[in-house]
């Protein structure tokens, strides 16, 4: 067969392509050599990540006082940046689990990216809990492990079940990442010309032949992890909700967070997953295998899940009236009008109203658009985990003690950091694993499936 020409446009899944040919084209980033673009771009990310590392030091050396934090708003831009990159790692479990028990073909050019994904912001989002401590080098406490001074953490903490919920789901997403990897280490192992990439495949294989013993064993485990994560999905972002929801604070003791948070957490996942999409097609010449048609229907499920935050926000404000609490009505007036109004109608305007323009297929098919619909939505559900955090700490129920909250350049900084440490990890993931799945878009090419037709 002659060797492939990447410089045409190829039809993978719509067509009748050779499977080498899809062979050809995922593992091509793999066996070429890093171009001058991608060292910018890691020049700039791992940039981002210094600046993180620096302002973390600052904080290890002078202590917490360098954050904006302060009495009453003991919680500040780590927890706000914890329960955003939670939420991010949401959309990557809900591909990969949810739709393919739903056997939704769409999602298989984007499930392995995502699941990356998924594995990435979670490890950011470990960051903030540890910083936030004060004392990090003591986080090993948070594990429940006997000891001789019968010292036990205390298992009604909802920032304990963190614990226990994160990395609970960082590791069955670990898992079940890897699992879908092994088919395409074997491609990659019987490819490779290079003795220590055999090697390395050879091991990460775990012996993988392509019998149908290996195919039977590997769809049964596949599943049931499938099943296992699934409602990890609803459950993570429900316990991170619990954080808020269990205690008696005016704007968070409130029922309607779970499912809230839930679909928060599916929202800014979805839109996380295809700003970076979009920018892989392009860079990889994946355009027929992450095709428009799957774009679209990502478009779909951000106006969806951003249509739920909207009612949310509503019921919100409905349910403070309706409760007749006079603390809880102040609170939610105060988001809207009092000094963080700026913070709240950012979380409106992107959250709200900018995902609405995908009611227009024209829009929901537009590249740079959606790109643009997909950032400020990010930026939206930022803001929202800082409105729900700060302006309720910040005027409680006694108004001799409510102060502002400022941030300061070392919050800023450990920000820049994450999404440096996030971004590095998805360059560098890009260019050592296939970001697409060859078994699975193999498994969905025109013809590959036997035909009834007629049966």
């Amino acid at each position: 067969m002659s060797s492939i020409d990447y410089s045409r446009e190829l039809s993978v899944i719509e067509g009748k392509p050779a499977l080498r040919e899809i062979d050809d084209l995922i593992a091509k980033p793999l066996e070429t050599k890093p171009n001058i673009k991608f060292f910018i771009g890691l020049g700039i990310t791992l940039t981002m990540l210094a600046i993180g590392v620096i302002a973390i030091g600052l904080s290890f050396y002078y202590g917490t006082g360098l954050w904006g934090n302060n009495n009453p708003v003991g919680w500040g831009f780590p927890i706000v940046n914890f329960v955003f990159w939670v939420g991010i790692g949401h959309a990557g479990t809900l591909i990969s689990a949810i739709l393919f028990l739903l056997r939704q073909k769409w999602r298989n050019g984007i499930a392995r990216f995502a699941e990356g994904m998924t594995i990435f912001a979670v490890m950011t989002a470990l960051i903030f809990p540890l910083i936030h401590v004060g004392r990090p080098w003591l986080a090993g406490y948070l594990m429940p492990y006997p000891n001789q001074h019968s010292l036990w953490v205390n298992f009604t903490s909802p920032l304990l079940w963190d614990v226990f919920a994160v990395s609970t789901y960082f590791t069955v997403s670990f898992i079940f990442w890897y699992v879908g990897l092994i088919p395409d280490f074997a491609v990659l192992r019987d490819r490779t010309k290079t003795k220590i990439k055999k090697a390395i495949y050879s091991v990460f294989s775990l012996g993988w032949r392509n019998s149908n013993r290996h195919w039977q064993h590997y769809e049964m485990v596949y599943l049931v992890l499938a099943g296992f994560a699934t409602p990890l999905v609803l459950s993570v972002h429900t316990i991170v909700s619990f954080d808020f929801a269990v205690s008696i604070l005016p704007g968070w003791h409130t029922t309607i967070f779970p499912p809230y948070f839930v679909a928060g957490a599916v929202f800014s996942g979805f839109a996380m997953v295809q700003n970076v999409l979009i920018v892989i097609r392009k860079v990889f010449n994946y355009e027929h295998i992450i095709t428009i048609d799957t774009l679209e229907k990502m478009n779909k499920i951000i106006v969806l899940t951003g249509t739920l935050v909207g009612y949310a926000y509503a019921m919100e404000f409905f349910i403070a009236w309706y409760s007749g609490v006079q603390a809880e009505q102040f609170t939610f007036v105060n988001r809207a009008f009092g000094p963080y109004a700026w913070a709240y109608w950012i979380m409106i305007t992107c959250n709200v109203v900018f995902p609405q323009l995908f009611w227009s297929k024209k829009i929901r098919r537009s590249i740079p658009v959606m790109f643009v619909i997909a950032v400020f939505v990010n930026v939206g559900m930022w803001f929202e985990r800082f409105v729900i955090t700060v302006t309720s700490l910040s005027r409680d129920f006694l108004p001799s003690s409510w102060a502002y909250y400022t941030p300061t350049l070392t919050d800023f900084g450990i920000l820049i950091g994450s999404f440096g440490f996030f971004f590095t990890f998805v360059l560098l993931f890009s260019k050592t694993l296939p970001v697409v799945s060859i078994a699975e878009v193999k498994a969905v090419v025109d013809g590959s499936q036997p035909s009834h037709e007629g049966h």
